[in-house]
């Protein structure tokens, strides 16, 4: 299982968003290649934590802070890619019977939450202006050859 593709989408509306603030939702739909509903949900989900700004009658969204303050961990968290500290799932009710099953989840739980931490550490340091710099370089490289 991957983790939630909301993540990479919210990630792709906000680029967008950062290059033309005239994006509606059916153009984000075209560049992402799924359904106008999902960037509908998804673009409410990145209103709720005040990462883009709406306007009523107004096609369109914005920005609701410098690309620079954005980082990749506000767009995990606000697309609730998954609940705090459980990015692994550990299964449920194991054989108390068996000494495997009996220790499995409190020898798998600490591990899991520390590389759960780490991937949250490495996303709090990259920002969406690096992502949309990181676009345009590939871009222009693209478009030399």
């Amino acid at each position: 299982m991957a983790i939630s593709t909301r993540f990479s989408v919210g990630i792709h509306i906000l680029s967008l968003i950062a290059t033309d603030e005239k994006m509606t939702s059916d153009l984000i739909a075209g560049s992402v290649n799924t359904n106008p509903v999902v960037i509908c949900k998804i673009m409410s989900m990145l209103k709720k934590a005040d990462l883009i700004e709406v306007r009523p009658g107004v096609a369109g969204a914005r920005l609701a802070r410098p690309l620079s303050s954005i980082t990749l961990l506000d767009v995990y968290h606000a697309v609730a890619v998954v609940p705090d500290k459980e990015l692994f799932g550990v299964h449920a009710a194991p054989n108390p019977d068996c000494p495997v099953g009996r220790n499995i989840q409190s020898t798998v739980t600490p591990i899991f939450e520390l590389a759960q931490s780490a991937l949250e550490k490495v996303l709090a340091h990259v920002t969406l202006d690096d992502i949309v710099n990181e676009i345009k370089q590939k871009e222009a490289s693209s478009s030399k050859g």
